[in-house]
């Protein structure tokens, strides 16, 4: 603080009051302004005086009353193409795109696209001008977010610095405290295994698929949470969009448990000595096998797509559910919807 002029500190002070990925926390307090009785030769000069200040930027300026209110938006461009003697008033556009203090910049960078613009002004409630959030800084509050999204989908905590500035210990913490929740939960995969200790007994034979069922599983959920958690940061999803959302990916999970049963029903009954290797009964095995593919996958991706709605609709972070999180729990219900298939296809034949 003692490194900082009067107006910095000042200026940094108001805005740690407001969240970081807020429009408050995001906006520069330096912007060019004019006031709208000015005269466009008037302007030109004062915009030059301004430039030798920091400012974000001076390819637009906002044209405020005395209060500080927003009346209306110009550029350079408008001003060398008007007449010396014409009024700002008579060349500013005032129905301007602004945003609320508190608005987050998801929203922020939405309608940035959406108008095509460089800068946006923050106002509050009055329409006050706060600041201005120009797109170079949006960028970076993007990339920011966006790295910690991808870190948490891939089962680590958010990291605070670059990979290699990160010191090993601090590395170490971020990344065993999710492993050790992880690997904890798939101990729950070799409690499964020991309720049907009977079945794998009276038919060792299935015990050979069961990395091929819950990975089939696991990986149908990664694949729907990463899709999900991607979509409600761009906004293409709201948590009440769920029924249409669960809807579509019961039809995807379907469809995509319909092929893969269809290629682990081929891959039993076509392999060469089927036989030998998976006994006599080895149609029955490789129906067994199809039908829990097609329910396990349809299962992940119900999973893998309502958990990060779930998370979000209760205030939590959709990111968090990541893909080895989801991969976890699809596991251990998979050996549950596998050993109940396998009990009905396999009743007085192996069971």
């Amino acid at each position: 603080g003692a490194l900082l002029d009067k107006v910095t500190k000042r200026e940094v002070t108001a805005l740690l009051a407001y969240a970081e990925d807020e429009a408050g926390g995001l906006m520069s307090p330096r912007y060019a302004r004019l006031r709208p009785d000015m005269r466009v030769d008037e302007a030109v000069t004062y915009l030059r005086r301004q430039a030798r200040r920091p400012i974000e930027t001076i390819s637009y300026f906002y044209v405020l009353e005395q209060d500080q209110k927003l009346l209306g938006v110009a550029s350079l461009r408008d001003l060398f193409l008007e007449p010396e003697n014409k009024l700002i008033s008579e060349i500013m556009q005032s129905d301007v795109v602004s945003v609320l203090e508190e608005t987050k910049q998801e929203d922020i960078s939405r309608l940035m696209k959406q108008h095509d613009l460089v800068a946006i002004p923050v106002v509050d409630e009055e329409n006050h001008l706060k600041g201005i959030i120009t797109v170079d800084d949006l960028i970076d509050a993007i990339e920011e977010a966006v790295t910690e999204d991808i870190q948490k989908i891939g089962g680590t905590e958010a990291l605070e610095a670059p990979y290699l500035e990160i010191g090993f210990w601090q590395m170490l913490r971020k990344r065993a405290g999710w492993l050790s929740i992880l690997f904890l939960g798939e101990m729950f995969t070799a409690n499964a295994m020991s309720y049907f200790e009977q079945e794998i007994a009276a038919a060792v034979v299935l015990a050979l698929f069961i990395p091929l069922v819950i990975s089939s599983g696991g990986n149908s959920g990664s694949q729907a949470s990463t899709l999900v958690v991607r979509a409600i940061a761009l906004g293409e999803i709201r948590t009440r969009m769920w029924r249409r959302i669960l809807i579509r990916e019961l039809g995807s999970g379907l469809a995509l448990g319909c092929i893969l049963g269809a290629l682990g029903f081929l891959r039993v009954v076509l392999w060469p000595h089927s036989a030998q290797i998976y006994g006599e009964h080895y149609v029955q095995i490789a129906l067994t096998l199809s039908v829990t593919l097609v329910g396990i996958v349809m299962w992940g991706t119900i999973i893998g797509s309502m958990l990060p709605l779930l998370l979000k609709r209760f205030g939590f972070d959709p990111a968090s559910a990541s893909a080895p999180f989801v991969a976890t729990i699809v596991d251990v219900t998979g050996l549950i919807i596998y050993f109940t298939t396998a009990s009905i296809f396999l009743r007085g034949i192996l069971l």
